[in-house]
């Protein structure tokens, strides 16, 4: 009697657990499409927000570009006269000198 039962209730086991996998399995298969349709919703909208990325870039890029030039301005300018100050100072001490 035990060799007719475990071996039928082993195929009955069998085949429920293969059931349950392909259940399991079809189930993995539409969690998966769901999760791609997602990603290419998120993948459209991320691409839109390029071009705003971009032009933030840019500005950001120009504006810097801008206070470095006015600085190298700024102190060009108080180099040049921090040097006429300096010849002045130079030329009076040699006028002192010389005098």
């Amino acid at each position: 009697m035990l060799d007719t039962f475990f071996p039928i209730l082993m195929y009955v086991l069998g085949t429920i657990l293969l059931i349950g996998l392909i259940v399991l399995v079809i189930k993995l298969i539409y969690t998966v499409d769901k999760t791609n349709s997602i990603l290419d919703d998120v993948e459209g909208k991320i691409k839109t927000l390029d071009g705003l990325f971009y032009a933030i870039d840019k500005a950001s890029s120009t504006v810097s570009s801008l206070s470095d030039r006015f600085l190298d301005t700024i102190l060009g300018l108080a180099s040049k006269f921090r040097g006429r100050k300096r010849r002045k100072k130079i030329e009076k001490e040699e006028d002192d000198i010389y005098e």
